[in-house]
């Protein structure tokens, strides 16, 4: 019996932060406007720029004072990301009312399998128009929508075409794509970054189509499984189905970073950092009913121009979730490779994840306290707040929690 012939969205949110401040202040339509660090202080990067502001060359990830040079009058806005959750949410529910297979990819990407909604919603082309529509009457937000049978052309559909066309919907059959796509240029496929681009360049494949005629065995001897994913974007092989909840299954790894609000260029500053870290690290780990064996440790300076820092890990002996062990860890990478240098960015993270169901017990040390101690402070910070209860370190100058406390992933509620 031949298999029915999917239809995979990826709709994707424009400049979504900058969309949702936009929607929330109506005064500020007509004007350039960013999502950045701390407007107060003129620092941070960007983290989103509505079109307005693009037009001035505004890009994401640039530095604040970089955009505020070429446009002195754009709109700086601090991030919420309490609300940009809610607002992603809300978006996904409008999906779920197409079609219960919707998968986030990111914040503001998500995969949507209509091929059981043709009947009931009408062609691809007219459940994309629904769903921008309902979109932008509910949230403000326009969306990008790129279709095709597969998850890996529609993504390429949206970010190639979508994004660029008046109606911000493309579609593209699989038995075009070597028409609409191999005449590009390879940096354009998904997957492939600056550094990827290069080492086609010097294999003499310029455009994915040179990928897509590549033998296979070439890219596999080069690369192995990951030569052969490629070689199957570029000829639009994916066979993978969009799964709800993906985005929200196990992570490889736990992590936490901080970016300082000045340089810290002491030792008694950064461990009071790195405390800190550890401590919200292992209490996501206490939180998941995981353990971690190998911490990780990196480092940043200011001058993006001219990168300094480090980024290391090591083994420990038994996995852990207890915060004095990964912050033991973290001290002992940070003081053997730190170079010195003025730190803006610092990030500590656990990987190699096991479940804490079973774990090594030993005579000669207390990690059995230490694990009960970790989950009580965890009990009290549920209840009463992040702050309840803080280590005495982080009252000094160096110390973040507070100013974390009021924060989701790094930015302002």
């Amino acid at each position: 019996m031949e298999r029915k012939k999917r239809v995979i969205m990826l709709a994707d949110c424009q400049s979504f932060y900058a969309s949702v401040e936009k929607s929330a202040h109506p005064e500020y339509t007509s004007r350039p406007l960013v999502v950045a660090g701390d407007p107060a202080r003129r620092s941070g990067i960007i983290l989103a720029a509505c079109p307005l502001a693009k037009t001035y060359g505004i890009t994401t990830a640039e530095r604040l004072s970089d955009a505020i040079a070429k446009c002195p009058d754009v709109v700086v806005v601090k991030p919420r990301m309490a609300e940009y959750i809610r607002v992603s949410l809300h978006i996904t529910s409008i999906f779920q009312s197409y079609t219960d297979l919707v998968e986030p990819y990111s914040i503001d990407e998500q995969f949507l399998d209509v091929t059981g909604s043709l009947r009931l919603f009408g062609s691809p082309e007219a459940i994309a128009r629904q769903i921008q529509q309902q979109v932008w009457l509910e949230t403000g937000v326009r969306v990008r929508i790129g279709i095709s049978d597969t998850k890996v052309v529609s993504k390429m559909a949206c970010d190639l075409f979508a994004k660029k066309n008046k109606t911000g919907i493309y579609i593209l059959p699989k038995e075009e794509i070597a028409d609409k796509l191999w005449s590009m240029p390879i940096r354009d496929m998904f997957m492939v970054g600056s550094r990827m681009a290069h080492h086609f360049y010097k294999m003499g494949i310029h455009t994915i189509g040179d990928l897509a005629r590549t033998p296979l065995p070439r890219l596999r001897d080069r690369w192995g499984v990951n030569g052969e994913v490629l070689w199957r974007i570029a000829n639009g092989i994916d066979d993978s189905p969009v799964r709800p909840g993906t985005f929200m299954q196990q992570q490889k790894g736990i992590g936490h970073q901080m970016t300082l609000p000045r340089d810290y260029t002491t030792w008694s500053e950064i461990r009071v950092v790195l405390l800190e870290l550890a401590e919200l690290v292992a209490r996501r780990a206490r939180e998941k009913g995981l353990m971690g064996q190998v911490v990780s440790v990196g480092c940043r300076g200011t001058d993006f121009d001219k990168p300094t820092g480090f980024s290391r890990q090591m083994k420990i002996k038994e996995p852990t979730q207890i915060t004095a062990e990964v912050y033991n860890a973290a001290c002992e990478l940070f003081q053997r490779y730190w170079d010195g240098q003025p730190v803006r960015r610092v990030g500590v993270s656990l990987t190699e994840l096991v479940p804490d169901t079973e774990y090594q017990l030993t005579w000669f040390d207390n990690r059995e306290q230490q694990r009960e101690l970790d989950k009580v402070t965890d009990a009290i910070k549920r209840k009463f707040g992040d702050t309840a209860i803080i280590r005495a370190s982080s009252l000094e100058h160096a110390g973040q929690i507070h100013d974390r406390s009021r924060k989701i992933g790094g930015h302002y509620r």
